[in-house]
């Protein structure tokens, strides 16, 4: 896992589990909170420790490594390396095989996050948590901290690293595929490092150091995926664990974050549409907090701090969306806000960073990616637009005030790193070896127009030499949901179908946060079912322009995601010839009506209240996938399902398995002879997790249903497969 430094709510979706059936292992588009301003997670080359060699587990984010180098280009698209090709008389499938066989093989490297206290990276080595002096960090020569084995848990992996100020302690949340629950281990720093302290159940932690030069430990714990509860802890001679903070309304929760000046410690308090804000002072920790803002119904905001200046990133005031805003820190209430920057209309703030001097906000702008770099002496802007075929962001933690940098992926390209170095005013891209996937394929940017007239924007991938795209088989990605945005980080077996000519489209409907705030409420509650016109009308866009067709189109989507394509599948099912869906909610008006299951409560305001409202409750009845199975044809289905999922719980999917099932064989009697049902697979997988994305047990059965159900040669496919995923 991979932490990152910033402000946005990209981290709350990995860290926090209270925004839905969604959660995500890389942080997803939600606000993005901090390490410590001397803790800064980066990412190293991780070789697959033995305790974990069994494990089916691939790297999220692939990167190139091979050299260092960085060239100048300054607000332009990149240039492609030439490279001498293979012989000619070999066909394009075979040239792209070559290429990849010969391309440096660490670019395919698990990744694990490291932090830098001081002169030390601390890091998970095997099945240890270790330190090494810094410029030691590659090699093998570290200390060992701490033994995970010791907590008799399967297989653990460190989620997150906390070193406290004066190091004297370090702090790891460490958890398992299996789980959502993580233990917070404490250790004391010595000749002799020791285990102070373990906490269950810890979701979010930070150190702060007091007036007495004592480390104090702030955490907050989860139950039933509900984070309600604050802590502070000390150690060694002064031994205390005492509550801070409860949140009494249950549909909040609560999520910790130290601005990255490690001024204030930040108590964030939060729901899907609403949001406050206490600050901890980082100097006296045992005072009472203060508020920022009492919460609004309606109003989010988020809080970093320079210079005795509070930047606070809202939603407050007309237009409902994002803007930066700024105010003294002893005058922090609403009416004190200056408007500070304001973003173009249809944009989405990705994230934010604070330097010295200036503040770089990573933007998406009408399915573009975009930097902004603000000049806090100046209030100057620059806008830097970047490389057309970026789809994502991906944050490096950083604490050098000279340089901003970070990474650019894709679906089917590893993270490219680049550079902003405010000194000379320009982006610098990391030189060396081009991935040839940059002249193998092509992105395209296409838009279709719902029946509403919204317009909806689609990405697109396919080969470059392929010929007759009508022909050519299609996935399809939505989601749709919470404001997030549809995930297009870096995936092999995306790569891979790419490579063996498969066209994929990732469909940003409404109810996603691709276009900003207002995209998202305009696919929720009472308008949920624009999403699913926005995604019948960007199929049928796709096979009008000569991009597959209904009898190889195929559709994937994973937790809420399976709304939309739960709906489409009754309302529309001759568009599509198979789906797979990795932990559905396809029973949206139960699951609302249960208030005993853990996230009711918190999904209200997306899904709206079907016990108290009738509205709502007939609303939900016009899409439920569940409630609206009918007789009739559907395409294949794959559902994947996590036994002790606690976000989508089983019992749902298999009622719609079964209703289903029984639908299409009534279907099938009522046809006759000769109609052949589809084929629906449920695969229930062990473990409590909700969504597991590097199992390869699921990619290989999910490519394997795709293939068999479009009568597809799978044989190249998962020799390429095998390669990237190191079986």
């Amino acid at each position: 896992m991979q932490q990152k430094t910033q402000l946005f709510l990209q981290a709350l979706k990995s860290s926090v589990p209270h925004l839905g059936k969604c959660m995500q292992k890389q942080p997803l588009n939600h606000w993005h909170f901090a390490e410590h301003c001397y803790s800064r997670i980066k990412l190293r080359k991780y070789h697959l420790p033995k305790c974990l060699q069994n494990k089916n587990k691939i790297s999220e984010l692939a990167r190139n490594i091979p050299s260092r180098s960085f060239s100048c280009k300054d607000l332009l698209p990149l240039k492609q390396e030439s490279k001498n090709s293979p012989s000619e008389n070999m066909d394009a499938f075979e040239k792209v095989r070559t290429r990849l066989e010969t391309q440096p093989q660490e670019e395919y490297e698990i990744i694990n996050a490291e932090v830098k206290h001081g002169g030390f990276v601390y890091y998970q080595e095997g099945c240890c948590l270790v330190r090494s002096k810094d410029e030691e960090a590659d090699s093998d020569n570290y200390e060992v901290l701490f033994n995970l084995e010791e907590l008799k848990l399967d297989q653990p992996f460190i989620d997150c690293i906390r070193v406290a100020p004066d190091e004297k302690y370090v702090a790891a949340k460490i958890r398992t595929e299996d789980s959502e629950s993580s233990t917070c281990v404490v250790v004391k720093l010595s000749d002799h490092p020791v285990m102070e302290a373990s906490f269950p159940n810890v979701s979010s932690l930070e150190w702060v150091k007091d007036e007495e030069e004592e480390d104090v430990l702030f955490y907050t714990f989860q139950r039933n995926l509900r984070c309600h509860d604050v802590y502070r802890a000390t150690f060694g001679d002064n031994k205390r664990n005492e509550r801070f903070y409860t949140e009494k309304d249950p549909s909040y929760f609560v999520f910790l974050y130290l601005t990255k000046d490690s001024r204030y410690l930040t108590i964030n308090i939060m729901n899907k549409t609403t949001s406050e804000v206490w600050l901890v002072d980082g100097l006296s920790p045992w005072d009472p907090p203060f508020l920022i803002q009492k919460r609004i119904p309606g109003v989010l905001y988020y809080v970093e701090h320079r210079d005795d200046e509070l930047y606070i990133l809202t939603n407050v005031g007309e237009p409902t969306e994002f803007k930066l805003m700024r105010t003294a820190a002893d005058s922090p209430a609403v009416m004190n806000w200056d408007l500070f920057f304001t973003m173009k209309r249809n944009t989405k703030v990705v994230d934010l960073d604070m330097f010295k001097d200036h503040c770089v906000l990573f933007l998406k702008h009408s399915n573009l990616l975009y930097v902004n770099v603000i000049g806090l002496a100046d209030d100057s802007v620059r806008s830097l637009k970047l490389p057309p075929w970026a789809c994502g962001f991906i944050i490096d933690t950083n604490s050098d005030p000279k340089n901003c940098p970070f990474q650019l992926c894709s679906p089917i390209r590893p993270p490219k790193y680049y550079t902003y170095k405010f000194a000379e005013g320009k982006l610098f891209e990391e030189t060396g070896h081009e991935d040839p996937i940059t002249k193998t394929s092509r992105v395209l940017r296409l838009e279709a127009k719902s029946k509403d007239g919204k317009l909806v924007p689609m990405t697109v991938f396919h080969k470059t030499d392929s010929e007759d795209l009508q022909k050519k088989p299609l996935l399809v990605h939505v989601y749709g949901a919470y404001g997030m945005d549809l995930k297009m980080n870096f995936r092999p077996e995306r790569r891979v179908l790419v490579d063996d000519g498969w066209i994929l489209a990732y469909c940003h409907v409404r109810g996603g946060g691709e276009l900003g705030l207002q995209w998202h409420a305009d696919g929720r509650l009472t308008k949920k079912l624009n999403g699913l016109a926005d995604l019948e009308a960007c199929i049928k866009t796709l096979h009008g322009q000569g991009f597959s067709q209904p009898s190889l189109t195929t559709l994937t989507a994973f937790s809420a995601g399976g709304v939309l394509v739960g709906a489409l599948c009754n309302s529309a099912p001759e568009l599509l010839r198979a789906v797979t869906l990795e932990a559905p909610f396809l029973d949206v008006l139960n699951t609302m009506l249960d208030t005993t299951l853990p996230l009711t409560l918190e999904e209200l305001e997306e899904w709206g209240n079907p016990s108290s409202d009738e509205k709502h409750k007939n609303y939900i009845k016009r899409y439920c996938p569940y409630q609206n199975i009918k007789p009739q044809h559907y395409p294949a289905l794959h559902i994947t399902a996590y036994e002790n999922d606690e976000r989508v719980p089983l019992k749902g999917i298999v009622s719609y398995t079964e209703k289903l099932r029984e639908a299409t064989a009534e279907h099938a009697k009522n046809t006759g002879e000769g109609y052949q049902v589809p084929n629906i697979t449920l695969d229930i997988q062990p473990g409590g997790n909700h969504v597991i994305e590097d199992s390869h047990k699921k990619i290989t059965a999910q490519i394997k249903f795709l293939y068999e159900e479009l009568g597809l040669d799978s044989t190249n496919v998962f020799e390429d497969l095998k390669k990237y995923l190191k079986f």
